[in-house]
């Protein structure tokens, strides 16, 4: 039997369909992230550090689900790790157009560049662990830069 060309699983995995852009998946991808964060801005940070960890959990079941499906570990398409990665970046941020646009290219930036131990997890570390903790620690160096910067720009 074919498999339907949506479910709710590949929405998950390519957020929203995001992940599916011809060129730049993970940037488009990480757009997904700006509302969220925004709509998460507001609540307590144990709280927001609790839907972070929500979202990493979905990423971890949705990357496996990829995996499996697509044959691929970490496919282009596979983009939850970037929402849950600039979630990270923006934990204590405020919610205004400046600090969501610094905190997606300082994101994208350390992202694209993996320094270690970025590319350590991105190359070593296999499964659906590996798809989500290259992001995240993405994110915890994109967190510190927001945090250097949100003074001046914030």
């Amino acid at each position: 039997m074919a498999r339907p060309p949506w479910s709710t699983r590949r929405l998950i995995y390519t957020g929203l369909g995001l992940g599916l852009a011809p060129r730049a998946p993970g940037t488009f991808g990480t757009l997904l992230g700006l509302p969220l964060f925004w709509l998460l801005s507001g609540l307590a940070w144990p709280l927001y550090l609790a839907a972070v960890a929500l979202v990493s959990g979905l990423g971890l079941w949705a990357a496996g689900q990829a995996e499996r499906e697509l044959g691929v570990h970490d496919a282009p398409e596979v983009v939850i790790d970037e929402v849950a990665g600039y979630l990270v970046t923006m934990f204590l941020s405020p919610a205004t157009p400046l600090a969501l646009a610094f905190g997606f290219v300082f994101f994208r930036l350390f992202d694209i560049l993996k320094p270690w131990p970025v590319s350590w997890a991105d190359q070593k570390v296999p499964g659906p662990p590996g798809v989500m903790l290259d992001d995240g620690l993405a994110g915890l160096y994109a967190w510190l830069a927001m945090f250097l910067v949100r003074p001046y720009v914030c």
